[in-house]
């Protein structure tokens, strides 16, 4: 596995340690940087693994609309190095894509079979990261996945939660919508499907938790979670998404529907409720047991 900080890779780690059947080498930088992609197949070819998750990625949304040639230099040129790599060392890739490839401008749920049409660089990078990682390695599976959170780093729950502990209201986006998505679960599929990707299931697919809100949608939920465990709460002033300034366009509507791995890899994706309740509490948890020391 590429990286060993990020949401993702730190909830791979933990999920994989609660299994006795897979050995997750999780390397980062600097002795695997996709920013000097001579790193990169020599570390393959000590380690010899059959599946390479590529976690990996330039994140700054709103930064990469000024370090365009940074982001597209890890999200593309270095994603594609490593599943060229990959496919040198006789690897598959798993590789993690974003909701982002998409303008958001669509009345139903995005499948595969939307065109892309990133309307940032950071999502144009994501989408010529896809287009490396395809043409570098045949054996390649491509996972789109949405407003990610999870226990671990900096995320929107995190932010809201940490917000309420000094804050009564909040001020919340609530014209843009998506698919909250719990690493945690990505995760999980991503260890089921280790050793069951082949030429059958190469490919390109979407993978958030099942369902739609929008960020006061997601921020309320969050709240009420939280407050059943004691920790922190606010209200949610809803704002329009014009109103909060950012360097980066995004989405209006960017839904994504997980139909296709579910049937192709016999998988069932939670609810975005459900991840949500899990990863507020969780972190909830973790702020009222500080708080009491």
């Amino acid at each position: 596995m590429s990286g060993r900080s990020g949401q993702l890779a730190r909830c791979l780690m933990e999920k994989a340690a609660l299994r006795g059947d897979i050995e997750l080498i999780a390397i980062g930088r600097p002795e695997l940087d996709l920013m000097r992609t001579e790193t990169l197949l020599p570390v393959l070819e000590e380690v010899r693994p059959e599946m390479v998750i590529s976690a990996a990625a330039y994140t700054a949304v709103d930064k990469a609309e000024s370090e365009p040639t940074e982001a597209f230099a890890i999200n593309c040129d270095g994603a594609g190095a490593l599943a060229a790599a990959a496919e040198r060392v006789g690897a598959s890739v798993v590789h993690i894509s974003s909701d982002y490839v998409f303008a958001g401008d669509k009345t139903k749920p995005y499948d595969e079979g939307d065109p892309a049409s990133p309307l940032s660089a950071y999502g144009l990078s994501k989408y010529a990261g896809e287009l490396a990682v395809s043409a570098a390695n045949p054996n390649s599976v491509i996972l789109r996945t949405a407003w990610a959170h999870s226990p671990y780093g900096g995320n929107f729950i995190r932010t809201m939660l940490n917000l309420a502990t000094t804050k009564k209201t909040v001020n919340v986006v609530g014209d843009r919508y998506g698919s909250p998505t719990s690493m945690l679960d990505v995760a999980e599929a991503i260890l089921h499907i280790a050793g069951r990707i082949d030429e059958r299931n190469y490919g390109l697919y979407h993978l958030t938790c099942r369902g739609s809100t929008s960020w006061a949608g997601l921020a309320r939920h969050v709240f009420a979670a939280s407050r059943a465990v004691g920790g922190p709460w606010a209200d949610v002033a809803e704002i329009s998404g014009d109103d909060y300034k950012a360097a980066a366009q995004r989405p209006v509507a960017s839904p994504l529907v997980s139909a296709l791995f579910e049937r192709r890899f016999s998988w069932a994706m939670p609810s975005w409720q459900q991840s949500a309740t899990e990863v507020a509490q969780r972190i909830a948890s973790e702020m009222v047991l500080l708080k009491a020391h």
